[in-house]
Parts: structure tokens; sequence; C-alpha cells
């Protein structure tokens, strides 16, 4: 697996790679999950952007927030892989870039998530712990996890 991954900010962003992130974000979260809601959401101009490429392609991503934007604490977001990329520990590679990104952005300091339930155990095994109830967002199961 060699997966490259770059951090930017929203307006270093090209065009090319904007379009990329929407259509990953798109084809699992509107598409592959059947849910229908806004996926571009007015945060992606405050946002720092993880992007994942294999050959040239963008096949991983997420975004990350300062803390008390999206939560007191520091978040990351929209931590998508392609499906046609899954199963090479891609999703482990980009949290472990993401969690990276946000020290190097904002400091060491506690990281929390809006998760899908059936991805718990993903991300404890990233040092997340959960730390609410189950609540639906979307009409999908997630719990809020946090990572001190």
């Amino acid at each position: 697996m060699d997966i490259t991954f770059e951090i930017k900010r929203f307006n270093e962003l090209s065009l090319a790679q904007l379009y990329e992130s929407l259509q990953l974000r798109s084809v699992v979260f509107v598409v592959e999950q059947n849910c229908v809601y806004l996926d571009i959401d007015g945060k992606d101009e405050k946002a720092l952007h993880v992007l994942g490429y294999q050959n040239g392609v963008l096949i991983a991503y997420a975004r990350l927030f300062d803390q008390g934007y999206y939560f007191d604490e520091a978040s990351i977001g929209r931590v998508v892989v392609h499906p046609d990329y899954r199963g090479i520990q891609a999703g482990h590679a980009l949290m472990k870039a993401a969690i990276a990104g946000v020290y190097e952005a904002y400091g060491p300091q506690p990281i929390t998530i809006s998760a899908q339930l059936y991805l718990q155990k993903f991300y404890e095994s990233h040092g997340f712990e959960v730390i609410s109830e189950t609540y639906l967002e979307d009409d999908i199961p997630h719990i809020r996890m946090r990572k001190a």
C-alpha cells in the first residue's frame, strides 16, 4: 500500500482536488449509504482537507477542524475511503494522517468525532473512546467518540 497524503486549506485546493473530494464524498455518503443529505454544508471553507492518493487517484479523504468549530475539541470528519480501495488498510493510514494533521495544525489536544456506530472498533483502534449514547444523524446510528 503506497498512499501519499496531502493536507490543504480550502483555498489551496485545486479545482480538480475539490471536485474529486466532493465526488468521493457523494459516492460513499450519498449513493452507497443511500442517504439524502446536504454534504456541501458550508463548512469546507473552515476545514483542513486530508487527501490520500494512490497512483494519482484520490482514494481517501477527511476534513479537520480546530477546537470550538465543530465540537469543544478539535475534530475529524467526513472520513471516507473509496469502495474500490477498501481492504488495503487505507482507512487506518487516513486516520493516522488525520490525527497527525490535527496535532501539527492545532497542537496536541483531545479530538472529538461523530462516528457511525458500525465503525466503533475501527476508531477505538486509533485511541478513541465512546463518550455518548447512540444517536441518529441522517437516519444512521452514530456515537460521539473522543481521543484524549
